[in-house]
């Protein structure tokens, strides 16, 4: 599970940590910088994936011009934090598998002084937490000639000791337009530990979902047979006809949406269009009133769509979901906040959500309020804090008598951080 991730001089972070949990959420207001943290998981989730930086920040296109992979919100020049060189993102995780070591990778990523408009790797760094040990690094001990980078068209990188090596592991050279970390795996000068300790990290940023979910999508009839629920939603019928072939779990669903709405929901349909062949879907209630998707409200269909999700078959290691409480009523948050309680704790998977909602702070239980976040824009500048929100003052005792959802809607976080820490601290003059 990763645990926190530190941004340094990315967009508009100079030097924040978000902490997080098996369920983390983050508050802010508009334009604070929440959806920032998305496009930080989403370059990780990129270098996981194999991607060079190009693909990675910029989008990557497949066979006939189609969409692969969506590019990061904003400019080149916007990418990187005003007048800074470099951006560095470092993630590290924390489990209890003894087959699954804790990792801490860092990359640093700054313009190419050669090309205009591209970026390269100009650090990196992957060490295992149980063993205490540096997998490779670019900048080791002063002492080691790797420090000095005296190659223009690659990045040196010192790797972990091996055999009878003695003084220093193997120097090796990669390319500087992708991180290092999946050229790795294909370079003849590491060894099978250091690919081996690669693959963990590559694994782990790889299993990431970003649901951007629209009612449109789910709405439409799918092809049988499809497991896997799109980004936007797609194959909503398929991959709920194949939770529902397990009576149990098609109960479960049932009884979440009858939760959810005043529909007397007692089963679901999967009617197949004789023309197409495709999967459509349908609720039918106690009276035995059928009501097909293209009726439900967004908000049903969105619910649905996150039950799918962390209910159907080989669950993502981590779901990012933005604005998580759109289109579900107030009355109904609870019933949310409960769901993704209840599938991060049994299934091991991890949910990091964005909200606007007041209300879902007053609704989540103690470990996800020590896992929630504000983001907050210091008055006249462009620079972004991440704050716990059981760290502000009186939080919790707050939390307990009062409900935090009044004060998030008053604005009592930002006041509560400029009070503590005042504008004037070196973290919120900008530039």
């Amino acid at each position: 599970m990763i645990r926190s991730l530190r941004l340094i001089d990315f967009k508009n972070f100079a030097d924040e940590t978000l902490r997080m949990g098996p369920f983390t959420v983050v508050v802010g207001a508009n334009a604070s910088g929440k959806s920032n943290l998305r496009d930080a998981f989403r370059i990780l989730h990129g270098i996981g994936r194999g991607y060079t930086l190009a693909d990675a920040v910029g989008g990557k296109y497949g066979a006939g011009g189609q969409v692969e992979w969506n590019q990061v919100r904003g400019a080149f020049g916007e990418i990187i934090r005003f007048k800074q060189p470099a951006f560095r993102l470092r993630v590290s995780t924390r489990t209890n598998d003894c087959f699954l070591p804790d990792f801490r990778y860092l990359v640093e990523v700054s313009a190419d002084k050669k090309q205009a408009g591209k970026f390269r790797v100009t650090r990196e760094e992957l060490d295992l937490w149980e063993e205490l040990e540096s997998i490779y690094t670019s900048h080791p001990l002063s002492h080691d000639p790797v420090l000095k980078q005296e190659d223009d068209d690659h990045l040196l990188l010192r790797m972990a000791k091996t055999g009878r090596q003695r003084k220093y592991g193997a120097r090796i050279a990669v390319r500087p337009d992708q991180p290092a970390l999946t050229q790795i795996r294909e370079h003849k000068g590491a060894m099978k530990l250091h690919k081996e300790a690669v693959a963990r990290v590559i694994d782990a940023l790889g299993d990431m979902r970003f649901l951007d979910l629209s009612p449109e999508a789910m709405r439409q009839p799918a092809f049988p047979g499809q497991t896997i629920l799109g980004d936007s939603g797609e194959n909503l019928p398929a991959v709920l006809k194949k939770i529902c072939a397990d009576s149990n779990r098609r109960e479960t669903l049932a009884e979440w949406i009858r939760e959810l709405t005043p529909m007397d929901v007692r089963d679901f349909e999967f009617p197949t269009d004789p023309i197409t062949g495709k999967v459509q879907l349908a609720f039918k209630e106690s009276t035995g009133r059928v009501v097909s998707a293209y009726v439900a409200s967004d908000g049903t269909l969105r619910f649905l769509a996150m039950l799918a999700a962390l209910l159907g078959a080989n669950p993502a290691r981590l779901y990012f979901f933005e604005e998580i409480d759109s289109g579900i009523h107030p009355s109904r948050l609870r019933l949310l906040a409960d769901l993704i309680e209840r599938c991060t704790a049994e299934n091991g998977i991890q949910v990091v959500a964005t909200t606007h909602s007041p209300d879902l702070l007053s609704m989540v239980g103690d470990e996800t309020f020590k896992n929630t976040s504000v983001v907050c824009r210091w008055p006249d500048t462009d620079t972004a804090v991440v704050r716990p929100v059981a760290g502000l003052p009186n939080a919790d005792e707050l939390r307990r008598s009062q409900g935090l959802g009044c004060l998030h809607a008053s604005g009592w976080m930002e006041n509560a951080i400029s009070f503590t820490e005042g504008v004037d601290d070196e973290r919120g003059r900008g530039e």
